[in-house]
């Protein structure tokens, strides 16, 4: 057919067909063709005497080359169960995840990522599928693409607003975000601004792939540009300051590394992001905290020593004490170089307190004492009502609690919460209150009313309500509360201390199997932090339990475990031990070694104002 004119060569094709028919014509990857073989197929399809069915496959950006075709069928994308399926098991369960959110239900995007899947968590864009996606972003008007480029930097959902602040020069941003929709590159979405709106990637691939077309300095300045809009357009965003500290750390990191240093820049979006990780702080998710004051202080570390913003990094970090007291003991260390007289000596004292939960014979609560009353005038004369909240969380948590003192503990609490109003900040002492309030002598009414004066964020002391109730003996209202807020605490927060307080209310239910359970698994977590002090009190707690199911053999091990492992400072541990020791003793009909074990527990508690262990102690003395 070569040197033939088109129309013979298109009268020959359709007389093919025809002599063919009855005849179904298949037709795949259509927007690839050109505009002859198109046409070439529209003619077969118009102009046609025999029975033919022409299907084209195609992908949606074909309409705008042919918008007469007719469409008779869209493909939208799979639901989120066939994608599952599509995956299937063969890849962790973090990887299934994330492919199944960057493919947002294409089946293509699906199986290349696929194919390209490894062991680790991480997506991997294959070259074919990154060359298919740029390929379908250079057919855009360079208008659009210019559009689309500017929602991909605020993200997977954009706000028309954001658009145009980005592209002043450009009139046409509402036109242009339309004609994406058609061409099905974004679809219309929720705004999270009011009075303005909101649109989303079809795919997350696509807004990556728009993303990753801008040069650095063109990303540098857009993330610093997209920042200073949302600071005056957003807030009312709860998550304003990680939104924007992450806009500005992104412009940061792109300068780095075309070699253009910002400080500024460097310490606003360091003070943004310590903002909100001092929120997730309040709100007890120290997984979130963690990441976040990290985050904050890579940026600001090399330009400044920020010792409380360092030590709110410990107390997210409070899960794992090796790390938080290392980091407290260099602040402190950093503070000491830098002539900074309060900041060492705040530093000194939390580096003990961590200390002190790795091993009690390491930092007596005398020393501890020392160290927080050493750092306590210096704050008070600087004025540093943030470094006050630290040293106040050590002389309750670290030293009323090891001396068995709760209303001690209970004002040192107080005092925390009132420097952190001082500061502007709320306090992530909650957990504190809690525990000081309900092992000391207040009625439980009474202390569910304190605590309702004192804490200002409810749902962070959700457990301490519980306890509170069910000591009331409000056990249904106990449960549902207890459940919903350890449920949420799980999710936020590394740390497993709310099974202590699962185990307590199981207890006083007297449900003594559900008790033992809560406080095995706090143990096995205890050992495996190594925060040995901790589980030398514990580990007896569980005896208690053990003990009165009868499974004495089982509550002795704890018994010996707290005599072996516990300070000798510590009136918890060494009077659980001996209480569960003298149990098992009158167990075996052992009562002239028992009573005297028995004896101890209640002279320790009787120095103390710890009613709640006095009337523990108390019965063990009373039991046979």
């Amino acid at each position: 057919m070569r040197g033939r004119p088109a129309e013979e060569i298109a009268w020959a094709f359709r007389k093919l067909f025809e002599e063919q028919a009855p005849l179904v014509v298949l037709f795949d990857d259509v927007q690839w063709g050109e505009e002859t073989f198109l046409d070439l197929v529209e003619g077969v399809g118009l102009l046609s005497s025999g029975r033919l069915l022409i299907l084209c496959i195609a992908r949606p950006e074909l309409l705008e080359r042919r918008p007469g075709w007719p469409v008779t069928l869209r493909l939208e994308p799979l639901p989120a169960r066939a994608v599952d399926e599509l995956i299937g098991d063969q890849i962790p369960v973090g990887l299934r995840q994330r492919i199944a959110a960057a493919a947002g239900g294409n089946p293509l995007f699906v199986t290349e990522m696929l194919a390209m899947a490894g062991e680790s968590d991480d997506v991997e864009v294959p070259p074919s599928l990154r060359a298919l996606l740029a390929a379908r972003l250079d057919q855009l008007d360079p208008a659009e693409r210019g559009v689309l480029e500017r929602g991909a930097v605020e993200g997977e959902v954009f706000h028309r607003g954001a658009v145009q602040a980005l592209a002043p020069e450009e009139v046409q941003v509402t036109p242009r975000l339309a004609a994406l929709t058609r061409k099905q590159l974004i679809r219309r979405d929720r705004a999270q601004l009011p009075g303005d709106d909101g649109f989303r990637f079809r795919h997350l691939l696509i807004r990556d792939a728009a993303y990753d077309s801008l040069p650095k300095t063109v990303r540098a300045d857009l993330h610093e540009r997209f920042a200073a809009w949302l600071e005056d357009r957003g807030r009312d965003l709860v998550e304003l300051d990680e939104i924007v500290g992450y806009h500005l750390e992104e412009a940061v990191r792109y300068k780095r590394e075309l070699g253009q240093s910002d400080p500024a820049l460097s310490l606003r979006a360091g003070e943004r992001l310590a903002a909100a990780g001092r929120r997730a702080l309040w709100r007890g998710a120290d997984r979130a905290a963690t990441r976040l004051l990290e985050r904050a202080l890579e940026l600001t570390r090399p330009l400044r020593l920020d010792v409380n913003l360092e030590l709110d990094l410990t107390q997210a970090l409070a899960a794992d004490p090796q790390q938080a007291a290392e980091i407290a003991e260099h602040v402190a260390e950093r503070a000491a170089a830098a002539d900074d007289a309060a900041g060492g000596a705040v530093g000194r004292a939390v580096a003990a307190f961590y200390r002190s939960q790795l091993n009690a014979a390491w930092v007596s609560p005398d020393e501890l004492e020392a160290l927080a009353l050493t750092a306590l005038p210096l704050l008070e004369q600087a004025g540093d009502h943030a470094g006050l909240v630290h040293v106040w969380n050590v002389l309750g948590y670290g030293v009323a609690n090891m001396r068995s003192r709760p209303e001690d503990w209970v004002r040192a609490a107080e005092e925390t919460l009132r420097h952190a109003r001082l500061a502007g900040r709320q306090s992530p002492s909650n957990p504190y209150l809690v525990t000081a309030l309900a092992v000391g002598p207040r009625p439980a009414d009474e202390a569910l009313a304190t605590l309702d004066r004192l804490d200002r964020l409810p749902h962070s002391s959700g457990l301490g309500r519980a306890w509170f109730l069910a000591m009331l003996g409000r056990f249904d209202e106990a449960w549902s509360l207890a459940d919903e807020s350890y449920a949420r605490a799980r999710e936020q927060s590394r740390s497993r201390w709310g099974l202590w307080i699962m185990a307590e209310i199981a207890a006083l239910a007297e449900d003594h199997e559900t008790a033992i359970r809560h406080l095995k698994e706090l143990c096995e977590w205890l050992d495996e932090t190594r925060q040995l002090p901790f589980l030398a009190t514990y580990a007896p707690r569980l005896g208690r339990e053990l003990c009165a199911l009868g499974r004495y053999e089982e509550a002795e091990e704890t018994a010996r475990l707290g005599r072996d492992v516990g300070s000798e400072h510590d009136t918890w541990t060494q009077a659980l031990w001996r209480q569960v020791q003298a149990r098992v003793h009158a167990s075996r009909g052992e009562h002239a070694e028992a009573e005297p074990l028995a004896r101890e527990p209640v002279e320790l508690w009787g120095q103390t104002d710890g009613l709640y262990m006095q009337g523990d102690a108390l019965c063990d003395l009373g039991t046979r």
